[in-house]
């Protein structure tokens, strides 16, 4: 079945569900093609809208997939609906779990070294068939070639980049020529679940649908990064009533 896309203000995104996410990047990993996917929230996009740099990066992925239920509703209002959210987390933790049948490498960058080494060692027990080949904490300098080159060498089949944004889309944007194949996804605060250090909004406020309000409960210091939800909204509404031949 052929994807279709998309456009949020000027953000490309597929249209595909989490399942069919899931099997375009598992034939991709077992094809050896190298792909680039960004989990996009509203956030994201309202970045990229005033960072020229940043929505180059972000356009040059293979797949944006939308990461927050204010994709949804944008699709909605310009008449072309998502069928459902594709969660960075949740995308993650599939990708471990194929990675964890199917003996794929892995390899994690990001985060301060020390949740790097909790993420590392919580992943190798919860699932231990998989090959964590490498890792490296988010601390280092934007010129350092050793990381690179050492993906490089270890060739993983999965690279979970934490860097936060707008870091770990710039810095996939910026070296991901360097490599054959394998998957590179900014994984942002996921790697914090994954080591034990915060946890994931509990299932029924991911049904309502106010896990960003969870979060917000959890680390007050957001507050800002909320902001850019009604900023968002109210440039999807300015499309959506923008006079033709304008």
């Amino acid at each position: 079945m052929k994807s279709r896309y998309i456009e949020i203000l000027k953000l490309t995104f597929i249209t595909s569900t989490f399942e069919e996410m899931v099997k375009k990047l598992t034939i991709r990993i077992l094809n050896q093609q190298k792909t680039f996917i960004v989990t996009a929230n509203p956030e994201i996009v309202m970045h990229a809208k005033k960072d020229e740099a940043y929505m180059e990066a972000v356009n040059g992925a293979d797949y944006i997939v939308p990461d927050g239920h204010g994709i949804i509703l944008a699709s909605k209002i310009l008449n072309n609906p998502i069928p459902e959210r594709v969660t960075g987390y949740d995308l993650t933790i599939r990708l471990l779990e194929l990675a964890n049948q199917n003996n794929w490498k892995v390899y994690l960058l990001g985060g301060r070294e020390e949740v790097n080494a909790a993420a590392a060692k919580n992943i190798e027990k919860r699932y231990p068939l998989l090959q964590l080949v490498g890792r490296h904490h988010g601390f280092f300098d934007w010129q350092e070639g050793g990381i690179p080159a050492d993906i490089h060498r270890l060739q993983p089949d999965i690279v979970l980049v934490a860097l936060g944004v707008p870091r770990q889309e710039l810095w996939i944007a910026k070296h991901i020529n360097q490599f054959n194949h394998g998957i590179f996804i900014g994984v942002g605060g996921s790697i914090d679940v994954l080591a034990g250090t915060v946890k994931r909004a509990p299932k029924i406020w991911q049904t309502l649908r106010v896990e960003w309000l969870y979060r917000l409960f959890k680390q007050p210091s957001r507050w800002r990064r909320m902001l850019a939800l009604p900023e968002f909204v109210f440039e999807v509404f300015k499309i959506k009533f923008k006079p033709k031949g304008e």
